[in-house]
């Protein structure tokens, strides 16, 4: 043979090889074992590629494409020869075949809303006072949400501005209300409450003091949206009734409550008069985070009104309590510096993700 043919029959003896060596492998250790002995680092191919520097440029030109194509064609039928394997080990098509030597997807872990966050840390918080978790319906009666709370009947908060109605009143009964008629009149007007301060009421008829608990919700108000209002957003209501509780018991408690939730030793607390019907005498709540920052309104409260306990048919001569209601959306914007309380309802993710 001429001596230019060699490296042709060097080639054909190597595929010969290799074919017949992968034909006859009947698993994937015996596959390996072939690509390890013509295509590995010691390979007889590898060998070849590797010795194509020392040859003539005419002759390295002529080894080097014809390598290459073989090589290509070993590799082509190494992986028919995995398919194949694979296929029937696992019964079904190469492309659904799972190896489970490889590493598993990273699986997302989901997280919760900024809100939630909140409503966690603030319940913990609560919960290691000595309170306990109430809850109530977010479709309440005019009785529970208004009525039972001394809201007179002209109160500015009943109007349809500020509240959802979710059924008309029927006309007004004729004669003397009795008993059975004003039970019956308790669940007849139903609205969206326009805050949690029902769930004193409700959570007093049903159990006897002294208790203390925390009403957390979401709320509704038909007002204006903008950065710092929504027509939805979430309240948690406090209440604390005992025999000889006052002031100086519902600003320590809020001290300490604040304090935890900012992490903060140096924080301040202090009282302003307001007026709220359900509490007497009534306080805006303000906290003041170091000694450079502004006072920040953060809560409403207060004694709770005599009427109030009449209603749950408590005697305000034995027993006294407060009341107050954060809100919990302005406690998030400000613990994580949001300045617009719409995020939180925009459902947008590049928001969301970040908490």
């Amino acid at each position: 043979m001429p001596k230019k043919q060699q490296p042709l029959a060097i080639f054909q003896s190597l595929r010969k090889d290799a074919f017949e060596a992968l034909d006859e492998a009947a698993d994937f250790e015996s596959v390996h074992k072939v690509e390890s002995d013509y295509l590995g680092k010691k390979g007889r191919l590898t060998n070849i590629l590797k010795s194509l520097k020392e040859m003539p440029s005419a002759e390295r030109k002529v080894m080097g494409s014809t390598a290459n194509a073989l090589k290509k064609e070993i590799e082509g039928k190494i992986k028919l020869k995995k398919d194949e394997m694979k296929e029937k080990v696992s019964g079904r098509p190469t492309s659904h075949w799972i190896d489970v030597t490889v590493p598993g997807k990273k699986i997302l872990r989901g997280h919760f809303h900024p809100l939630s966050r909140i409503l966690r840390e603030v319940t913990a918080i609560f919960e290691s006072m000595g309170f306990e978790v109430a809850e109530g319906p977010e479709a309440e009666t005019e009785y529970y949400n208004f009525d039972a709370l001394n809201m007179p009947k002209n109160h500015p908060s009943r109007n349809l501005m500020d509240t959802f109605w979710l059924r008309r009143p029927a006309k007004a009964e004729v004669g003397a209300p009795t008993e059975a008629s004003e039970l019956k009149n308790k669940s007849r007007y139903l609205l969206l409450r326009t805050h949690t301060s029902p769930m004193e009421v409700r959570y007093m008829e049903k159990n006897s003091p002294p208790l203390r608990i925390i009403a957390p919700g979401r709320c509704f108000r038909y007002e204006a949206t903008d950065a710092t209002h929504d027509i939805q957003f979430y309240q948690l209501e406090g209440l604390m009734i005992g025999e000889k509780i006052s002031l100086a018991n519902l600003k320590g408690t809020l001290e300490i409550f604040f304090r935890k939730l900012f992490k903060n030793k140096n924080l301040q607390v202090r009282f302003r008069p307001s007026y709220f019907p359900f509490v007497e005498p009534g306080v805006e709540v303000d906290i003041k985070l170091d000694s450079e920052s502004e006072w920040m309104e953060i809560a409403g409260a207060g004694m709770t009104h005599p009427e109030v306990l009449k209603n749950v048919k408590l005697n305000p001569s034995i027993w006294q309590g407060f009341a107050f209601g954060l809100g919990l959306d302005r406690i998030a914007m400000t613990k994580y510096k949001i300045d617009d309380i719409r995020l939180f309802y925009g459902g947008d993710l590049r928001f969301i993700n970040q908490f």
